[in-house]
This record gives C-alpha cells, sequence and structure tokens, in this order.
C-alpha cells in the first residue's frame, strides 16, 4: 500500500522469548545484526524491490522521454498498470502457494523466476531496441514474481523473530519499500539514460539473483502445524476460511482498508505523474527523476522507521499524515520548483512510511494467525486494486490535462479519505488483539463439526 495501512489483549501470557546470544548488549543491537535469518531475508526483500522499482522508474521514464512521442502519459499509465494488476488478479492464488508450501521455497522461488525473466529482456534488449510487448510482458513477469514475494514475507515474520520483536521486524520490511523507492529509483531512469533497457534489466536479474541466494542461506523456524492436520480446501485461506470471510469478520480492520483504497487511488498516481512533471514541466532529464523519486523514497525511509513514534491510536495518526499527504502532493500543482517538488514528494514519503507501520504492526496482531496468509494476500489484492485504475486515469489524463494539474487533483482527492478515517477513530473503539483458541476449544470446534 502506499500509505500501507493491519484483537482484545489475550488473557494467557505470551511465551517467553528465547534469550539472545550476546546477553544484554545483543539485544540492544539491530534485529537486523542480532537476528541473521531475519536480515538475510529482510536484505533479499531489499534487493527485490529495487530491482522491481528501478525497473518500473526506469521504463516509465524511457517511455516518455524515449519510445513514445505521442500518447506518453497513456502509455506509462499502462505500464504503471501491468506492473500492479498480478497481485490483484492472484490473491487468491497467493493465499493458497503461501499457506500451503515452505515460505523460503516460495520467497526463493519468486525470486529466481524473476532473475530469469529480467535476463531474458536483457539479452533481447541487448540484441537490438526492445520492442514495447517484449518490456510490458517482462514487467508483467517481474509483478507476478513479486506479488508472490511481499505477502510471504509478511507472513513468514513469526518464523524468523521473536513475538517481542514481530513490530520491530514490521518496520524494517516496510523500510523495505522506502530503500527500494531511494536506491531503485536512483538508478532507474539513470541506467535508462546511460545504458539503455538492457543495462536497466540486467542490473535488475543481479538483484533478483542476489535475493534469491540470500534466501536460500536462512533458517525458517517450523511454522505451528494445523490443527487437524489437514490442507486448506479448494477457494479457502489456510486453516479452512474461505477468503471472502476473512475481512467479514474483521470489519474495523475492512473499514481501514476501504479509506486506504480510496487513498491509493490519487497516491499511487504520483509514479506516473512525476516523469510527465519532469519533462514537461521540470524540462529535466534522467537526473531530475532520480531527485525526486529519491525524495520520496527518503521520506518514506524516515517515515518508516518513525512511525511508531507517532502519539495517538492509528486511526488517529493515520488520518493527520493523509491529511499532511494532501497538502504535500498538491504544493508541486501551486509551485512549479524543483524545491516545490522535492520538498512535497519527501514529505508525502514521510506520511506513507509512518501511516504504513503503525497500520501493518496493527494488522499484525488484529489478524488470528491462522488467518494471517490469507488475510495479507487479500489485503495486497484490496489495496493494489486501486493502483490499475489509478494508473490508467491519470495516465489518460496527463495527456490531456498539465501535470500540475494532476497534483492539485492528487490532494483534493485524499481530503475525503483522510475524513472518513478520521470519523472511524473518533466513532469505533479498538478491538483487542486475536489470538489462537486454547487446544481444548479448538479440539471441542472440531469434534462438533464431524
Amino acid at each position: 500500500m502506499t500509505a500501507a495501512p493491519p484483537s482484545a489483549p489475550s488473557t494467557a501470557p505470551p511465551p517467553a522469548p528465547a534469550p539472545a546470544p550476546g546477553g544484554r548488549s545483543a539485544r540492544r543491537a539491530p534485529l537486523v545484526l542480532r537476528n541473521r535469518a531475519f536480515g538475510a531475508v529482510w536484505l533479499g526483500q531489499v534487493l527485490t524491490q529495487a530491482a522491481v522499482r528501478m525497473f518500473q522508474v526506469g521504463v516509465s521514464w524511457w517511455l516518455v522521454a524515449y519510445a513514445v512521442r505521442d500518447a506518453a502519459g497513456l502509455a506509462s499509465g499502462l505500464f504503471m498498470a501491468v506492473c500492479t494488476l498480478p497481485a490483484v488478479v492472484l490473491a487468491p492464488l497467493v493465499a493458497k502457494a503461501v499457506g500451503r508450501y515452505a515460505h523460503r521455497s516460495v520467497l526463493r522461488t519468486a525470486a529466481g523466476l524473476a532473475a530469469a525473466a529480467a535476463a531474458v529482456l536483457a539479452v533481447a534488449a541487448q540484441a537490438g531496441g526492445p520492442p514495447l510487448a517484449g518490456v510490458y510482458a517482462a514487467a508483467l513477469g517481474l509483478a507476478t514474481c513479486q506479488a508472490f514475494f511481499d505477502p510471504c514475507l509478511t507472513t513468514s515474520v513469526p518464523e524468523l523473530v521473536d513475538d517481542e520483536d514481530i513490530e520491530a521486524a514490521t518496520g524494517f520490511e516496510l523500510s523495505t519499500q522506502s530503500l527500494a523507492g531511494l536506491g531503485g529509483a536512483l538508478l532507474g531512469a539513470l541506467a535508462v539514460d546511460r545504458a539503455g533497457v538492457a543495462g536497466l534489466a540486467a542490473g535488475c536479474a543481479a538483484a533478483y539473483l542476489g535475493a534469491a541466494v540470500l534466501v536460500a542461506t536462512a533458517r525458517f523456524r517450523s511454522p505451528a502445524p494445523a490443527a487437524d492436520g489437514a490442507a486448506p480446501a479448494d477457494g479457502a485461506a489456510p486453516g479452512g476460511r474461505p477468503l471472502r470471510r476473512i475481512l467479514g469478520e474483521l470489519p474495523y480492520v475492512r473499514r481501514i482498508l476501504v479509506c486506504f483504497t480510496a487513498a491509493n487511488l490519487f497516491t499511487a498516481a504520483v509514479f506516473v505523474v512525476v516523469p510527465l512533471y519532469t519533462r514537461s514541466v521540470l524540462d529535466g532529464g534522467g537526473g531530475t527523476v532520480a531527485l525526486l523519486e529519491a525524495a520520496l523514497g527518503t521520506g518514506a525511509l524516515v517515515g518508516a522507521f518513525t512511525g511508531t513514534r507517532i502519539p495517538g491510536r492509528p486511526t488517529v495518526a493515520g488520518a493527520y499524515c493523509l491529511g499532511l499527504m494532501a497538502v504535500a502532493l498538491a504544493l508541486p500543482g501551486l509551485a512549479a520548483h524543483p524545491a516545490a517538488a522535492v520538498c512535497g514528494l519527501a514529505v508525502s514519503g514521510w506520511c506513507a512510511g509512518a501511516v504504513s507501520v503503525r497500520f501493518v504492526a496493527l494488522f499484525q496482531r488484529l489478524v488470528p494467525p491462522a488467518d494471517k496468509p490469507g488475510f495479507f494476500a487479500v489485503m495486497q489484492a484490496v489495496l493494489g486494486a486501486s493502483l490499475p485504475v489509478a494508473s490508467l486515469v491519470f495516465g489518460f489524463a496527463g495527456d490531456v490535462l498539465s501535470p500540475r494539474a494532476l497534483c492539485l487533483i492528487q490532494g483534493a482527492g485524499l481530503l475525503p479519505a483522510a475524513l472518513a478515517l478520521a470519523l472511524l477513530g473518533a466513532r469505533t473503539p479498538e478491538p483487542e488483539p486475536a489470538r489462537e483458541p486454547a487446544p481444548d476449544a479448538a479440539a471441542g470446534a472440531r469434534g462438533g463439526g464431524r
């Protein structure tokens, strides 16, 4: 999610975490250093999302600046729609795969296949100018692999860290998108200007291959077996619950997701607007695109690590952040200057990162453990459903309206979502954390169903 959004305290005490090797000093070390398995997987996610972001930024700039003369906005919007469609369409399949197969295998396979797809495009582009159809096909393949990788890693967090480290792990995991936006965006447009699509694809292939190796070296804890040992039924999330019932039984979470889905209709458009704004308003090149994307990524990175320090309930904090983001996204439309664009995108990124870590950490506690594989796939699909629509609509509008007008539309569109989130926080008490049913209760429930 662009502004990613996530049970009453358990009556049973949480299991005592195992003492960290090295004593008290080890506990003060950053999580990615004192937990090598999580550190390896987290770094693998950094590489995969950096690669896909580099590819998206690079190809978007290539379409606007080199490949398409007329209807460049629509071509860029269509490309971004292709990049976001698999997460929506494949959500049920992702949920089944994440729940049925070993998480390390899913992560390793997704990264390996993405490396192969990028390598094929690099070879084809080196042989000659890459056709648009080939670039779009490669984008679809990379997005499909990422659609499996991201929710699988989110679901795997409890297999990599102790319960007391879940929120810290969530912060590191969400910072991945920020690091990817920073590193990948810095390299994407510059790589296209200097090495073309072939060099861009080769860099992506190397990053995905590195991620596959890192995941293969990490050791995952064995997940708790299903209560009855049965495999999920077709159409059901792991644990035997149909996907449609997961959100149906979590009304508080469902309303939050609706607010952020509406917000994503306008925040996701930034990836289409930035190249158009750079070319038409700032008259810049790949370096300017890199600067603007880096401002967005840097802000999101800071927000991911500081989001837990924002006071108040997540819904209230989220409403304020969406309101601030509305002003920040509109700023480049009011002042056509590079400094205004950099400041607006940096503040927007901070809001997105801060909101994401608060809500995903909340979701980790509100969603019953057995439902998490299905839930995070559904969450990705619900939030992602707005992304292809936003990309196409703003891409088409970019050929009709000025990029400055698009910035103002983005800002105005966020205000209703911020208001709805504020009303939800004012009127609805926050539910208590979910927990697994006691073994005797679970056994009784199974016995009654036979």
